[in-house]
C-alpha cells in the first residue's frame, strides 16, 4: 500500500514562559528529557519510525540552539537531497512574513510552503510531548473515516484546565472542543498531534484570515471552525502522553522513566534517536552511593544520588547528596548540598547549605545557583506512589 504523502510540521517556536529559566537561553523543545535525550527527538523519532520524511520545523523563539542540535537531520535519516529536514523561521518578503502570534498564525504564515508541497495530508505537531505514537495509524484513522482533521486524544487523570477537552460521539466523531476551559466537561484531551487534509485546511486558512484578519492559537480558531464546518474525527491513544509545560510536569516525566511506568526511551522496536554529542562514560568514583537513578554520560558522581535523572558532565562532589531530582547538563553540586525535589538548570553551581523542595512542591535553582522558583503539584494522581514527597 501506497503511503499517502504527508507534510509533517513540527510546531517548535514557543516561548516556554511556564518553565522559567529552563528556557530563557534555550528553546523548549532541546531541554533534556531521560538525561540524553531532548524533547524534540520524540517527534522526529515517531516520524522516522512511522516513514515519514518531508518534516519542516517552524521556528520562532530562540532558534539557534534548536538548529545547532538538528544540523541536517542525519540522527533521524532526514539528510536527503529530495524532502528531509526543512527549518521555517520567520522572514520577511512576501505573505506570511513577521512573527506569529499563536500556533495558527504559524501554520498560517508557512500557508506558501504547504501549497507548493506535493502532500496529501499535513501533520501538524508540539514539540514539548512525552509519548510514542504510530502515525501512520492517523494516516489510517483519517482514511477510514473520511475525515477532514483527524485529532490523537487521550484520556487524563489530572485537572484539563490547561488542554483542549474534546467531546466525541459514539462513532468517534469529534462535535466539541474546548480550549483550556475553567471548567472542564470531561478528562478528553487533544494531545496536539493533528492531521489535516491538506486542501481542506489551506481552503480554511483563508477563510479564517479574510474573515477575521488575524489568527491565533488553534484552540482558538481553527480546530473550532473545523468542528463547525467539516469532518472532525478522533484517534484515541491508550498510552503514556504527558505535556511537559510545567515545571512540575518536567520533572514527573523524568522522574517516571526511573520508576517504569512513564515512556519508553529503551524499546528496542521503537528507539528514541538522537544527536547528543559523543562524550566519555559515566564516572561513580569509590565511596559514592547510586541508587535507582540514570547517569549520563561525562557525568563525575563522588556524593551519594538517589531516585535522580543526573545529565550529561554533571559533577556530583563528595558529601553532596541528590535525591528525587533532574540534574541538567553540565551542572555542579557542591559538598555539603542536599537537593530534595529539585530540577537544576544546565550549567548551574550550587554551593553551601540544603535546597529542598517541600512535600507539594518542586524547586528550579537556576544557573546562579539559586532558587528561581517553587512550583506547587496540581495533580497528584499522576505521580508515582513514594517519590517525590520527602
Amino acid at each position: 500500500m501506497r503511503i499517502p504523502r504527508t507534510l509533517a510540521l513540527i510546531l517548535a517556536g514557543g516561548k516556554g514562559s511556564r518553565l522559567s529559566s529552563l528556557t530563557d537561553e534555550r528553546v523548549k523543545p532541546v531541554l533534556p528529557v531521560g538525561g540524553t535525550y531532548r524533547l524534540i527527538d520524540v517527534s522526529l523519532s515517531n516520524l522516522a519510525h512511522s516513514h515519514i520524511s518531508d518534516v519542516g520545523v517552524i521556528e520562532q523563539y530562540l532558534p539557534h540552539s534548536l538548529n545547532d542540535y538538528l544540523a541536517n537531520g542525519r540522527p533521524w535519516d532526514l539528510d536527503r537531497s529530495h524532502g528531509g529536514l526543512k527549518i521555517l523561521p520567520p522572514f520577511t518578503g512576501g505573505d506570511g512574513e513577521g512573527f506569529a502570534q499563536g500556533n495558527t498564525d504559524s501554520i498560517y504564515r508557512q500557508r506558501d510552503y504547504i501549497a507548493a508541497h506535493p502532500s496529501d495530508y499535513v501533520l501538524v505537531l508540539s514539540a514539548d510531548h512525552l509519548y510514542t505514537v504510530n502515525y501512520l495509524d492517523v494516516i489510517n484513522t483519517h482514511q477510514r473515516t473520511q475525515a477532514d482533521l483527524t485529532i490523537v486524544t487521550t484520556e487524563i487523570n489530572e485537572s484539563a484546565t490547561r488542554y483542549g477537552v474534546v467531546g466525541v460521539d459514539n462513532s468517534g466523531r469529534v462535535s466539541s472542543f474546548d480550549y483550556k476551559p475553567d471548567q472542564p466537561n470531561g478528562s478528553l484531551v487533544a494531545t496536539e498531534v493533528f492531521l489535516y487534509t491538506t486542501e481542506v485546511l489551506l481552503e480554511t486558512l483563508d477563510t479564517l484570515i479574510a474573515a477575521q484578519g488575524q489568527l491565533e492559537d488553534y484552540g482558538n480558531d481553527l480546530v473550532p471552525y473545523f468542528v463547525e464546518h467539516h469532518t472532525v474525527m478522533e484517534h484515541r491513544h491508550h498510552g503514556y502522553w504527558l505535556d511537559l509545560g510545567t515545571l512540575q510536569s518536567y520533572w514527573t516525566a523524568n522522574l517516571q522513566l526511573l520508576d517504569g511506568d512513564g515512556a519508553t526511551l529503551d524499546d528496542p522496536d521503537w528507539p528514541i534517536y538522537s544527536a547528543m554529542p559523543q562524550l566519555s562514560p559515566a564516572r561513580i568514583v569509590a565511596g559514592s552511593k547510586v541508587a535507582d537513578s540514570m547517569i549520563s554520560a561525562g557525568a563525575c558522581v563522588e556524593g551519594t544520588v538517589q531516585h535522580s535523572v543526573i545529565g550529561p558532565r554533571v559533577v556530583i562532589e563528595a558529601g553532596a547528596t541528590v535525591t528525587d531530582s533532574v540534574v541538567l547538563d553540565g551542572a555542579r553540586i557542591g559538598s555539603g548540598v542536599q537537593l530534595v525535589n529539585c530540577i537544576v538548570g544546565h550549567d548551574a553551581e550550587v554551593r553551601g547549605g540544603s535546597v529542598r523542595g517541600s512535600a507539594d512542591a518542586v524547586t528550579l535553582i537556576g544557573p546562579d545557583g539559586n532558587i528561581d522558583e517553587r512550583e506547587s503539584f496540581d495533580y497528584d494522581a499522576v505521580l508515582p506512589e513514594g517519590f517525590g514527597r520527602s
